[in-house]
């Protein structure tokens, strides 16, 4: 497990009715909660472990526009906006710093890569500045190597995992918002072909709204109601350190690792694109879908074949009775291996790019699963086949930064209110549309 979250109470008095049911407690689903809170909704989050226990309190930390897929940079950019409020707004330490970013590199592709991606994302008002060898190297004092170049993103900055999504949720629980922890969805109650509730192992909640925010679970949930929802999981590690010289002060990618500092002095560390396959029936079903982001990302990916992704957890071929027990309280929180080859490269690497830690120790280190879209772009949708649903998930390992554009995005369309930005690229139904194949050639 990653750092100690901050825990949060949940609410006393279990509903029998709600406006709004949330499923799934992390960033994207107490984003929503807050902003549905704030439109003056009666919102009920249900979350199967803790909140922020699964990828959202696993994650890096990073809140980038740099490198980000062009249908999402109006979603980031709200989400920025909003990150930077929401410290005062919600009276919640969420960890927020706007240090800016910094890439650096002996690659001459990639500076031209970054520095195309800059020139098509000035058209929305971001600062991508591109560095040179010298400013390259100011921006990253200690460092051994002489970089080529690199990129400058100043506006982004960086969040804590362990605050951010518990924080939100602990605001919008003194805003009126009802939580339940250890409390798992079974499955959606439906009449008249529509949202007419939530079947949870506490019982019936009647609701004609629900918001499926269950990450690396919704392909899951969804199929047990027939409806098709192509996704893939990526299993990542990632460590903190011990406290250290500061002499990394904003996140920072070259192509050995990516790390972050952290607010108690230390650093989350990971390798950059490394993740790990641990395919199950839903991989099986869905290789089709991915193959070309595969083929895009195979140098940086490893596999593990496991007899138990096939039986149980998100990848399991699994059918159950709502009145039995579901997959969902059986795992109650995914706690992945971690890929030990990634701790010792990642230390490896950032004390031979930095002398000066050399000595640097890994304190903790962790797994976590990302649930990704064939595309890598999020599903933020209804499901026309099923009135009442919204799906918010397969956010693709980018879901923590945007996590605040996309709670306020998820809850218009909820709401039925004029939408922050135009939800069409996050639309459900192109998942089955050829363009879909196309995939990110960004980070």
């Amino acid at each position: 497990m990653p750092t100690p979250l901050k825990l949060i109470q949940d609410s006393l008095h279990f509903p029998d009715t709600a406006d709004v049911v949330i499923i799934g407690g992390g960033i994207v689903g107490a984003a929503t909660c807050w902003e549905l809170t704030r439109k003056g909704y009666r919102v009920v989050l249900l979350e199967k472990g803790l909140v922020g226990a699964e990828q959202s309190g696993r994650n890096w930390g990073w809140c980038r526009q740099q490198n980000r897929d062009e249908r999402e940079l109006p979603l980031i950019i709200h989400a920025l906006q909003r990150w930077r409020e929401l410290n005062d707004e919600t009276g919640e330490e969420l960890g927020y710093r706007a240090t800016g970013l910094v890439y650096a590199t002996q690659n001459e592709k990639e500076i031209s890569t970054w520095d195309a991606w800059g020139k098509m994302a000035s058209q929305y008002g971001i600062k991508s500045n591109i560095l040179n060898a010298e400013q390259a190297k100011q921006l990253t004092p200690g460092s051994i190597t002489s970089w080529k170049g690199g990129v400058h993103s100043p506006d982004d900055g960086h969040a804590d995992p362990s605050m951010a999504a518990p924080g939100l949720m602990a605001a919008a629980v003194r805003k009126g918002a009802l939580l339940f922890q250890r409390c798992a969805v079974r499955g959606l109650d439906i009449s008249a072909g529509k949202v007419s509730g939530v079947i949870t192992e506490r019982g019936l909640i009647k609701t004609e709204r629900v918001v499926c925010a269950a990450g690396a679970w919704s392909s899951l949930f969804c199929r047990r109601h027939g409806i098709d929802l192509p996704m893939g999981n990526v299993i990542g590690t990632a460590f903190r350190t011990l406290p250290a010289p500061p002499l990394i002060t904003t996140p920072f990618y070259t192509e050995s690792f990516s790390c972050k500092p952290r607010l108690d002095g230390g650093y989350t560390v990971a390798l950059s694109g490394a993740g790990r396959l641990e395919p199950g029936f839903q991989s099986l079903r869905y290789a089709k879908q991915f193959y070309p982001l595969y083929k895009a990302r195979r140098m940086n990916l490893s596999f593990k074949v496991r007899l138990s992704s096939f039986i149980q957890g998100p990848e399991a071929l699994a059918y159950w009775a709502m009145d039995k027990i579901s997959p969902f309280e059986k795992i109650r929180i995914l706690d992945p291996d971690v890929s030990e080859n990634v701790v010792q490269m990642g230390l490896a690497a950032m004390v031979k790019e930095f002398p000066a830690l050399a000595g640097l120790r890994a304190t903790q280190s962790w797994g976590g699963l990302i649930d990704c879209a064939p595309d890598d772009v999020p599903v933020i949708s209804a499901v026309p086949s099923l009135p009442g649903l919204i799906l918010s998930c397969g956010y693709s390992g980018h879901g923590f930064g945007i996590g605040p554009g996309a709670g306020r995005l998820t809850a218009d369309l909820v709401a039925d209110d004029s939408p922050v930005v135009d939800p069409h690229p996050f639309r459900y139904s192109r998942l089955f549309e050829a363009s879909t194949r196309k995939v990110s050639s960004t980070m």
